[in-house]
């Protein structure tokens, strides 16, 4: 064998071992902390990360076309994007009754055990989903062919420039900037919730280890440890009061054995958002702007208002919460006309007693029954009825959701603390939100000056 043969084959053998060297993510006076301590499905997150944020960013453009094809159509027939999805969806036929039986015997446990008719409708949207999406796609695909849709640079090539130009419909190009522009947001939340996931998974498995070691120290097992430093100091035995004494042994701790992450968080997007003339609640001039983009038919923003609501009143005079629509009309056909109800209720200086009935009544959003919830929060019904059918509400409604969509919004809550969205949509998150931004307060119009 040459020399140099040799040198190259214990290069090749070094090199490799290198590259599976896992990464240190935490320090601390006990041991690093590496990949090899995650499970196996977050390490393999972590390991596969660039991978998946090129693959996202692929389906994100693939939206961005379709989204331009359709709203090209929708101007054609003189209609919407929501109300051409809506028809496609409409060809597709309801699942047969013996399909419907036999979804729900092979998921019943899944379905809480609740009775057929009970949950009927769901196994039916579920049934619905596939062929739905097929038929859409199938849509798009001639849309892109009629409207002669070319593609230009690759969305994950490197050293892409923003004015390079990614895809063409017909005369008009799309850039890499507006791409950039639309799904900032949704890039970032990829990124960050890699990172939020090794965290929380390296959090768990150093507490473990830390729990080890202190009772190895103390000479009792780890069981005996955990019921002297959490379960005997519970007075109440709530969920809440045990996560609370957790929190405090783990920062106990990690302070004790100077643990520090090494996980590179990626920068959060801050943006100027503009409360435009929305219904509010809180000084105009507070240090904290709050701003929800919601859609009054979406479960998950009916389970967030509750809980933002009583963590806002944790913050007297600090927070000013503003509501903003964002309905989702191709999957919720209610929204919108919601929205332009809950606007009509604002002329009267309703909209939060008439949102809190929207938000409690989301399977009764008909005409009818926004009429009902108006004389129950004692408005004048004609002068909802006329404001609910006006141009003006629609032209509001519409604003916001351009707003939203040039601020990245892709869904909904979407909530901004003076700039930056909140990720996570639980109590403890938005109080660090609200905690974090009154330490770096900036005075309000800087703030909320319009785009």
């Amino acid at each position: 064998m040459s020399r140099s043969f040799l040198a190259i084959c214990l290069a090749f053998i070094v090199s490799a071992a290198f590259a599976q060297q896992p990464d240190v993510l935490a320090t601390s006076s006990l041991r690093n902390f590496t990949s090899a301590d995650l499970t196996a499905e977050t390490r393999t997150g972590w390991e596969q990360r660039a991978r998946s944020l090129a693959s996202a960013r692929e389906q994100l453009l693939a939206q961005m076309v379709s989204e331009q094809l359709l709203l090209l159509e929708a101007r054609s027939a003189n209609t919407t994007s929501a109300k051409l999805i809506d028809t496609i969806r409409k060809r597709i036929a309801d699942p047969a009754d013996d399909e419907i039986k036999r979804t729900y015997d092979a998921n019943a446990q899944a379905l809480g055990n609740k009775p057929l008719n009970e949950v009927r409708t769901t196994i039916i949207s579920f049934l619905r989903r596939d062929p739905e999406e097929r038929a859409l796609k199938a849509y798009v695909e001639d849309l892109a062919g009629k409207y002669r849709v070319g593609y230009a640079s690759d969305i994950n090539a490197p050293g892409l420039k923003p004015t390079d130009v990614l895809f063409t419909i017909g005369d008009k190009s799309f850039t890499a900037q507006q791409f950039e522009n639309r799904y900032r947001l949704a890039i970032y939340d990829q990124k960050a919730d890699i990172a939020d996931e090794v965290e929380a998974d390296l959090t768990e498995r150093i507490f473990a280890a830390l729990v080890e070691k202190e009772s190895g120290l103390l000479k009792i097992d780890q069981q005996a440890y955990l019921a002297r430093e959490v379960t005997d100091k519970l007075k109440q035995f709530t969920d809440d009061e045990r996560a609370d004494v957790v929190r405090t042994l783990k920062d106990r701790l990690f302070s004790k054995y100077r643990v520090r992450f090494l996980i590179e968080q990626p920068q959060p997007v801050v943006q100027k958002i503009s409360v435009d003339d929305d219904p509010a609640r809180g000084p105009v001039n507070a240090p904290v702007t709050l701003v929800m983009f919601a859609d009054f038919q979406c479960p998950a923003c009916s389970r967030t208002h509750p809980i933002l609501q009583k963590v806002l009143s944790e913050f007297p005079g600090k927070v000013r919460f503003v509501a903003r629509d964002y309905p989702l009309e191709t999957i919720h056909e209610n929204a919108f006309r919601a929205a332009l109800a809950a606007g009509a209720a604002n002329t009267q200086g309703k909209f939060f007693e008439y949102g809190e009935l929207l938000y409690k009544n989301q399977d009764a959003l008909d005409d009818e029954s926004l009429k009902k919830y108006a004389a129950q929060t004692g408005l004048n019904v004609r002068q909802f009825e006329q404001d609910l059918n006006s141009e003006r509400t629609a032209a509001e409604v519409r604003k916001d959701i351009a707003d939203g969509e040039a601020y990245g919004v892709n869904g909904t809550p979407t909530i901004f603390v003076n700039g930056v969205v909140v990720r996570r949509l639980a109590a403890d998150d938005f109080r660090k939100a609200i905690k974090d931004a009154l330490r770096s307060a900036v005075p309000a119009a800087a703030r909320t000056a319009p785009r």
